[in-house]
């Protein structure tokens, strides 16, 4: 392996992303630095990253002394100060879209989460995202939801480019293909260009070792706890060769005819959570081409620094069977599977909506210090 590890990384057919934007990224020209030295070729946000954003620093202060000069209501002033940071980091990823013919220069930009459970409030909303950002290369998150899944097609039918996020299984990510595919159906027959409509989809990494994990402690026996941190990787990889069944079918190949780009599986929360795994374990392990990895910039830099490719560059083509049968063995111990999902998606919808809150508060404070000085 050369020296440059995440151009190894790429080369292996790995679009690496960056989890994580803020104003000041853009400004300071850390982000650009990141496309030129690190091979990042999109980046994804979500509500939990903007609050983190408009948390600290002085990025932000002439927008907002702006939007209070105008009155602006927190909901109007959120929206401009995302819309703003997502546009501009579009731009600035505009050649790699290019470069790419449209497969990656993606930015990412999520609907209000509290609106997770009302399909006809999220679609609409993605539409309106779409068009205020006005950027092909934009991809709008939609969360995996069962009120989410008719969303996500109704976007698409829009022409609108779409990043399922919050997926936790196997059998919901074949739902939200279905979708995927469903809203490429619409969008024909709707006149809309399948060459120019893009999708992801975040399957969740991590938080399946965390919770299961936890599961895996209260039983408490070795064996049990000898399972520790198989899952997430188990997972995903039985996520990957469900894509490769899906978009290599009869009804793939008809829209892939007619200039369709496959939807991606994308491993989000490849952050590790626990110390005692390898911090580069959700990279490393989940290495295969067609797929992207977001991480935050800690693991990218942890695996630039000591990340390992496995010989053949591919660490999970063939891998299905072996994958399965950590999910047995799991399920064995006494873990019930079809809960750990229910509860990483109640809990992720959760963390997002006060995440927003958070943001939602943030803005109203720093608002109302503007009006006052």
């Amino acid at each position: 392996m050369s020296t440059d590890r995440l151009g190894d990384l790429a080369a292996a057919g790995v679009s690496i992303w960056l989890d994580d934007l803020s104003r000041e990224r853009l400004k300071s020209g850390n982000l650009q630095g990141l496309i030129t030295d690190k091979h990042v070729v999109g980046v994804t946000t979500n509500p939990t990253i903007f609050a983190g954003a408009l948390s600290h620093g002085e990025a932000y202060d002439q927008q907002l002394r702006e939007l209070a000069a105008r009155g602006a209501s927190v909901d109007d002033a959120v929206r401009e100060i995302t819309v703003a940071d997502v546009t501009a980091a579009c731009d600035l990823f505009a050649g790699t879209y290019e470069a790419t013919g449209g497969v990656d220069g993606r930015v990412s930009l999520e609907v209000d989460p509290r609106l997770a459970h009302d399909t006809a409030a999220t679609a609409a909303q993605a539409l309106d995202l779409w068009k205020a950002v006005d950027r092909p290369n934009l991809l709008v998150k939609i969360p995996a939801t069962a009120e989410g899944l008719p969303a996500i097609t109704s976007a698409l039918a829009e022409g609108v480019s779409v990043n399922v996020t919050l997926i936790f299984s196997v059998e919901r990510y074949r739902l939200v293909m279905g979708a995927y595919l469903d809203g490429l159906e619409q969008a024909a027959a709707n006149g809309h260009p399948l060459a120019g409509i893009a999708s992801v989809a975040s399957f969740f990494v991590s938080r399946v070792d965390t919770e299961i994990d936890k599961r895996l402690d209260a039983i408490g026996t070795d064996e049990a706890k000898a399972l520790g941190g198989k899952a997430g990787v188990a997972n995903s990889r039985l996520a990957d060769a469900a894509f490769q069944e899906v978009f290599s079918g009869p009804r793939w190949e008809a829209f892939a005819a007619k200039g369709a780009k496959a939807q991606r599986p994308l491993w989000a929360s490849t952050g590790v959570k626990n110390p005692d795994y390898s911090d580069t374990l959700y990279v490393t392990e989940l290495v295969v081409a067609d797929t992207v990895n977001t991480m935050p910039e800690k693991t990218m830099m942890a695996f630039a620094d000591h990340g390992e490719l496995v010989a053949s560059g591919d660490a999970v083509t063939g891998t299905a069977a072996q994958a399965q049968q950590v999910f047995d063995v799991v399920a064995a111990a006494g873990i019930d599977l079809a809960d750990v999902f229910v509860v990483l998606e109640d809990e992720g919808v959760d963390k997002f909506e006060k995440s927003w809150a958070e943001l939602l508060e943030s803005v109203r404070g720093q608002l109302e210090i503007a009006q006052r000085g």
